[in-house]
């Protein structure tokens, strides 16, 4: 599997962003990731 480039920090600030309001497609836009791997962030992350 490979390496992700963005550090847990990078992570945590792209799924915060998720959870006060903006957009999906907006913040993986930014970020330069795809949505279902957001989600998978979310999924394995998202209450922390």
């Amino acid at each position: 599997m490979k390496a992700s480039k963005l550090t847990e920090a990078q992570k945590a600030f792209i799924l915060k962003q998720g959870e006060e309001g903006t957009s999906v497609a907006e913040i993986c836009r930014k970020a330069g990731i795809g949505q279902s791997t957001y989600f998978a962030w979310k999924k394995k992350c998202g209450g922390l």
